[in-house]
């Protein structure tokens, strides 16, 4: 009857692991047999309830059996590791003849190449780059460039004010800075002339967005200081920039115009051959105050200072007629620069 039973168990176990196909599920079935609370254990408690001449040849028997099991489920690991292994091979497999993938390679946005190339341009005609804080003072942006209290570029319709209790000290009020120009007062406060310097740098206006104006673009500020500065020296700086940039002869021309921080003051027209007239930069000789502002002499230095947009400039180098592409990070346009 006890040979009965084992065979059974034996046989019981076959079918059990012949199902198995799964690493959880052998693990489960180790348990069940040879855990601590399995079958075999059972059995081998069971031993106490057999007849003394059984128990040394049914306890001999459980122990062969025990032994099978253990070699049984090894087995069936191995099995199942080895057929992992060969459908992870399979999945995995690799033609080292076919091509290698193409990875898409990042590229500078349009605005960074245009003012790049600018840079080099001013660079190599002895202008040295400086940058400014963007978060810039009442003074710095207004004061110190000799804008009245009263101007309306002070008011909310242009500039972007930090929300703050406003001081009587135009120093300790905060805004977006609306140009580049304070970098001009900064650099000379702490530089003596001669010294020529272009600056590049995003600005902020309190504007309506549409096709030619957005809430911020990029400017480039240029200022020039020495004891003997003339209008003459811009004109002919501003006309090799502009010929090395467009990579053409262009045509310009000076208009008088006003701005509170140069006198004389005037709008610099470009001219393509066949093309109308078109405003693309505000300049001027700089005015005494500002000079005095920033600690010089102004009967000893004079110079002057422009403001080129760059978002401008790369809209007429792609012919892009929307200044708001430059800012909505859409791939399809900015893959093609």
């Amino acid at each position: 009857m006890i040979e009965i039973n084992l065979k059974e168990f034996k046989s019981k176990f076959k079918k059990e692991i012949d199902r198995i196909e799964e690493l959880k599920q052998l693990d489960t079935l180790y348990r069940k047999y040879l855990g601590r609370k399995g079958e075999i254990n059972k059995l081998f408690k069971n031993l106490k309830n057999f007849p003394e001449k059984k128990k040394k040849e049914f306890g001999e028997k459980l122990n062969l059996i025990k032994t099978e099991i253990e070699k049984e489920i090894q087995k069936k690991a191995e099995f199942i590791k080895k057929k992992i292994q060969q459908l992870k091979l399979e999945k995995e497999w690799l033609d080292v003849t076919r091509p290698g993938k193409k990875y898409e390679i990042g590229h500078l946005h349009p605005l960074t190449i245009v003012q790049r190339e600018v840079l080099e341009i001013f660079q190599s005609m002895g202008f040295e780059v400086v940058e400014g804080p963007e978060v810039e003072t009442e003074w710095y942006n207004f004061d110190a460039l000799n804008i009245p209290r009263d101007h309306p570029a002070r008011d909310m319709q242009d500039t972007l004010w930090i929300e703050q209790k406003r001081s009587l000290n135009p120093k300790f009020n905060f805004l977006m800075r609306t140009h580049t120009s304070p970098v001009q007062i900064r650099y000379m406060e702490k530089h003596n002339p001669p010294l020529r310097i272009v600056v590049p740098g995003r600005v902020f206006r309190n504007e309506r967005t549409d096709a030619t104006h957005d809430v911020q673009f990029y400017q480039l500020e240029g200022l020039m200081v020495d004891e003997d500065i003339q209008t003459s020296h811009f004109k002919a700086i501003i006309e090799e920039f502009l010929r090395r940039f467009f990579k053409k002869e262009i045509k310009i021309r000076l208009r008088p115009s006003f701005f509170p921080f140069t006198e004389p003051s005037f709008e610099i027209d470009v001219k393509e051959k066949g093309k109308n007239w078109m405003e693309m930069i505000g300049a001027g000789m700089v005015h005494p105050n500002v000079f005095k502002a920033a600690g010089l002499n102004p009967k000893n230095w004079q110079g002057f200072a422009f403001g080129i947009g760059l978002d401008r400039l790369a809209m007429l180098k792609y012919k892009i007629n929307d200044i708001r592409l430059f800012y909505n990070n859409d791939l399809r346009f900015l893959k093609q620069f």
